[in-house]
């Protein structure tokens, strides 16, 4: 019997202009799909030119410069398309979604949906079942006690997942897949009797705790002002403002 954390498992990243789900943009993103763990990955690429500034802290990051985005990048538009139908025929093929942080990604990909092509992401999802599998999540609630930083970097490092090329998407993308599988065989006791779909559910659950545990360590720690939002995979939009 395979594991659903040995089995087809895909992942999806994006490298942005900044931290801003709602005003920020992406400038490329990745699609990782590997039918059964070992087996050899199909990558799709996007590459985007977001139309605006590229920060000098971005392109640190990430090593994508506005030059290089506005002469090979795509525009925004017909890129958000190929990316939400994309994540749309893995759901509908019933291959979990990894995605690392994922109230991150899928919310700013929602946000270019809506802002170019006046959709949303839930649209696209709306006839599929949406499966997620949050390294991020899935480790903290598993190994919650233990000290140290959770970034996709230092789950590698624990796991011995081999992250080479940090911050490219497709890189980030296939190492956040390889967490989840190990976190899966680690925990094994405690996971092989969960599918995917009731992963999900539990997730968005861990997240919310998780969520009210931060905001209680901002409150003692004299930062009431910061704000952490429960949600999970995805981020309700925002009201419009009156």
């Amino acid at each position: 019997m395979t594991h659903w954390y040995d089995g087809p498992l895909a992942a999806f990243d994006t490298e942005t202009t900044g931290v801003d789900v709602e005003e920020d943009r992406i400038v490329s993103a990745a699609l990782v799909v590997q039918d059964l763990a070992g087996g050899r990955p199909r990558t799709t690429r996007w590459l985007v030119n977001p139309g605006v500034p590229v920060p000098a802290e971005a392109t640190e990051v990430h090593g994508l410069t506005e030059e290089h985005l506005h002469r090979h990048g795509r525009w925004p538009a017909p890129v958000m398309e190929e990316m939400a139908r994309a994540l749309a025929e893995q759901c509908a093929a019933a291959r979990p979604l990894v995605v690392m942080n994922a109230p991150f990604d899928l919310t700013l990909l929602d946000r270019e949906l809506r802002r170019h092509r006046a959709s949303s992401l839930c649209r696209y999802l709306e006839n599929v079942p949406l499966c997620v599998l949050d390294p991020r999540v899935l480790d903290k609630h598993l190994d919650r006690y233990r000290k140290g930083r959770r970034t996709l970097a230092d789950l590698c490092a624990h796991y011995e997942v081999e992250l080479a090329g940090a911050h490219d998407a497709a890189a980030d993308a296939t190492a956040a897949l390889e967490v989840v599988r190990a976190v899966g065989r680690r925990f094994a006791s405690r996971l092989e009797r969960l599918s995917p779909a009731e992963l999900h559910t539990l997730q968005a659950v861990w997240h919310a705790a998780q969520a009210r545990g931060l905001q209680a360590w901002f409150a003692r720690s004299g930062m009431p002002e910061e704000s952490v939002d429960p949600s999970w995979p995805l981020r309700p939009e925002l009201p419009a403002a009156a």
